[in-house]
């Protein structure tokens, strides 16, 4: 729901409420969120900006703000000498991104002993001003909060991002910073009647048009394109190939539809709304949602800010703390031991790189007997073919060039066994990260303590080969199973042992198996009621599509192949396989609610 039009009124009001003020405190409210006391408007406000993986946002909170004073970051230290008494001098928004750069001015002195000075607007005496940006990426699972200086260097983030974990973009003190890479998609604003009606036209008629519309148009989020096409044709799950109107009265009804929802783009008209069903919001928007209005309850709200608080404050009360507490820790202990694998993984192909230097000690070898003749006692060098080759004066060339071979069967001997450590160790990254994965998407306390126990299993195999008796195992849980409209029964694994599970265990060879492509996630089987139906096969790998890291991502690719390609590699956690003769599904990742799938079991 945090989309390119939230994005836009938020920046909106933000600059109404708080350009030109004065921050006065910044607070530390959790692992992954930072709380700012602001005097502006003659009042103070609070500003609550939050990367959490799970519920990512940014809003000004109708509440004082509170945080335990023993916590502490680095993130923090630099946000209290960077921003706490400085002055919020520019509020923006990148075009058709979920971005907002709040830039701050802030006066430094020369003396150190000077008390700090909190309004730095009214002081004339000496000293330097120093801006920073503080940019708020509220994207799904890589939402990040991070603080640029003026030559446009990271001073921190929130969340550190190594380049094992992202070799595009990785975001550390020190690096520049590079916004995400462009969409190379239409852009929405200035898109033509004719650019529509060939979208319309296009051959893309295996996809529903909202999701043609998310795929195709920069910044348009899922809920955006519902509501595009719902304004075009009442229906949300319209298809392209239904047959129910006509090209060219849906390409006019569509640019009419998108137009309106972008309006308040130009206008600044914002309408923010959320929408309840049974007392639960269920939706919210910063401008009206056609689609909801019929059978929710609709509430218009006066500030964009008030309905993203509404919606988190639900979520935060969805699940119980403790359990949520619980995870939080589980992700973390698991993210340690990821880190500790991405480093010796690094360590082992540095190793390697190094390990190249190996053949040339043997090539200078052959290269002295090759012109061993040529060699005079008490040569220091010999050049040669282009190489320089240090000579030991008190040794005989023949001496010299077995000292050579000597340093490079030495040398080969030790790092014989680095491809195997290499691959060894990025299994273990894999499956580690795969395991963080799943248990940060675990719901509810039973599917926490599944992944807890995989988590110890892994930690201390020790005790088991001692004779210990190790973690304790809980009872094994069935996986997740759907029944779609015709009967196909659909089998989710949440965690390594499911994954195990579903594919080995439950799967037959002729069933579908399913995973998203590259990231870690469940495997899902398809068992069909009858005939392979590509529908069912669609909803399917938008199912693996939401139980992976992708889940917030607005396209998602998923792999399908026979269970029969699939098979497990050997030396590893549970849950990791390869595969082969696979095809490739690009699909949007969604709720079981959402896909109108029937729960097989109680969970």
């Amino acid at each position: 729901m945090f989309d390119t039009l939230t994005t836009a009124a938020l920046a909106d009001e933000l600059s109404r409420r708080l350009l030109g003020g004065h921050i006065q405190k910044v607070l530390q409210l959790d692992a992954e969120s930072i709380g700012f006391e602001i005097y502006a408007e003659r009042r103070r406000q609070f500003l609550v900006a939050s990367a959490s993986g799970r519920h990512p946002r940014l809003y000004l909170s109708s509440d004082r703000l509170s945080a335990d004073p023993s916590r502490v970051s680095p993130m923090l230290l630099l946000l209290r000498k960077y921003a706490r008494g400085g002055q919020i001098v520019s509020i923006q928004q990148p075009p058709l991104e979920r971005i907002i750069r709040l830039s701050i001015a802030k006066r430094f002195f020369m003396d150190k002993n000077r008390e700090p000075v909190e309004d730095a607007a009214d002081d004339t005496d000496e000293g330097e001003i120093i801006y920073v940006d503080l940019i708020a990426e509220i994207m799904g699972r890589r939402s990040n909060l991070i603080l640029v200086d003026e030559s446009g260097k990271m001073l921190d983030a929130i969340k550190r991002v190594t380049p094992d974990m992202s070799r595009v973009r990785p975001i550390l003190p020190g690096r520049p910073y590079i916004v995400p890479p462009p969409q190379t998609k239409l852009d929405p604003r200035t898109l033509t009647s004719r650019q529509i009606a060939e979208l319309v036209a296009s051959d893309e008629r295996d996809r529903d048009l909202a999701t043609l519309l998310v795929n195709r148009l920069a910044g348009f989020s899922p809920q955006m394109a519902r509501e595009a096409v719902f304004r075009a044709t009442r229906d949300v799950q319209f298809r392209l190939d239904t047959g129910t109107s006509p090209d060219a009265e849906l390409a006019l009804n569509l640019d009419v539809s998108i137009k309106s929802l972008l309006a308040p783009l130009t206008s600044g008209e914002w309408q923010p709304s959320i929408y309840r069903e049974d007392e639960r919001i269920v939706a919210y928007g910063a401008t009206r949602l056609e689609q909801f209005a019929e059978e929710c309850e609709e509430e218009t709200l006066d500030s964009i800010s008030r309905a993203i608080e509404l919606s988190a404050d639900e979520e935060s009360d969805a699940a119980p703390v403790r359990h949520a507490q619980r995870r939080a820790r589980l992700v973390a202990e698991i993210g340690q031991a990821v880190e500790r694998a991405a480093t010796r993984l690094y360590s082992i192909e540095q190793e390697q790189e190094r390990a190249k230097q190996v053949e040339s000690w043997r090539e200078q070898g052959e290269a002295i007997y090759a012109h061993i003749h040529e060699i005079a006692r008490g040569q220091t060098e010999l050049s040669v073919d282009g190489m320089t080759i240090t000579l030991d004066p008190t040794l005989s060339p023949s001496d010299n060039a077995q000292a050579y071979f000597e340093r490079y069967r030495k040398a080969q001997s030790a790092t014989a066994n680095l491809p195997e450590l290499a691959d060894a160790a990025r299994t273990e990254l894999n499956y580690l990260q795969q395991l963080q994965t799943l248990a940060d998407l675990a719901e509810g306390i039973d599917a926490i303590e599944a992944a807890r126990s995989e988590w110890e299993e892994w930690r201390r195999p020790a005790a088991a080969q001692r004779g210990g008796r190790g973690p304790k195992r809980p009872k094994r849980r069935q996986p997740i199973v759907y029944r779609t409209p015709r009967g196909d029964t659909i089998y989710i694994g949440q965690n390594g042992v499911e994954n195990d599970a579903v594919t080995f265990d439950i799967a037959g060879p002729d069933d579908e198996w399913l995973h998203a492509r590259g990231v870690p996630g469940g495997h899902v089987i398809v068992r069909w009621a009858g005939d392979e139906d590509e529908t069912v096969l669609e909803r399917a790998a938008a199912l693996a599509a939401w139980y992976s890291s992708a889940r917030t991502s607005t396209s998602v690719e998923v792999d399908a192949t026979k269970r029969r390609y699939v098979r497990k590699i050997k030396g590893t956690g549970p849950g990791m396989v390869t595969y082969r003769q696979e095809r490739t599904l690009r699909v949007t990742p969604s709720s079981p609610e959402d896909l109108g799938l029937e729960s097989a079991n109680k969970r």
